[in-house]
């Protein structure tokens, strides 16, 4: 059940930059924002895949413990994306497919790297990726259908609360 928790709370995390673009996407008023989180969703499930795939080599090689590495790649992207939340970055996308598909690589890429050190908490990397995609999926939908509705004052919370959860998964994954 720790295993499961641990998995939804990190697939949240992965999912907060993803809510917090989607907010703004959701004010743009554009028609193929309907394809968005399928995209974002498909990205979600196979970057931990192909992270874990480079973890392995990477465990091997450096003699790493993978608790060890998964800690410390939260912890890296937690610090990631508290950087780029006190950056008042603007957001400048073009919705064509091609666009989408940047848009979705761009916010699976912690994802890969989640990927990276996922074997320290599951065996299960199907069903850790998963419920990756589900959490980014939806994540990507309500930000979108949210943004309609409100302004971007909530993107900046679910940034925080992303980079709270990232850190004390990775403090607790290094140390235990």
């Amino acid at each position: 059940m720790k295993e499961i928790v641990s998995i939804f709370l990190i697939g949240i995390s992965l999912s907060m930059d993803t809510f917090s673009l989607s907010l703004s996407l959701g004010t743009l008023n554009i028609k193929k924002v309907k394809l968005i989180p399928y995209i974002v969703a498909i990205f979600h499930f196979f970057m931990p895949l192909l992270g874990n795939i480079f973890g392995l080599k990477i465990i091997s090689w450096f003699n790493l413990a993978t608790h060890v590495l998964l800690g410390l790649i939260l912890i890296f992207l937690g610090l990631n994306l508290a950087i780029h939340y006190f950056k008042d970055e603007e957001l400048n996308i073009k919705l064509n497919l091609l666009g989408i598909i940047f848009f979705a690589l761009s916010v699976s890429i912690d994802s890969f790297t989640v990927g990276l050190g996922i074997t320290a908490l599951t065996q299960k990397l199907y069903l850790a990726s998963f419920i990756f995609s589900l959490c980014a999926g939806l994540f990507t939908y309500l930000g979108i259908l949210i943004g309609k509705y409100s302004t971007t004052y909530l993107g900046k919370k679910a940034s925080f609360l992303g980079i709270i959860l990232l850190l004390i998964l990775g403090i607790y994954h290094l140390f235990n």
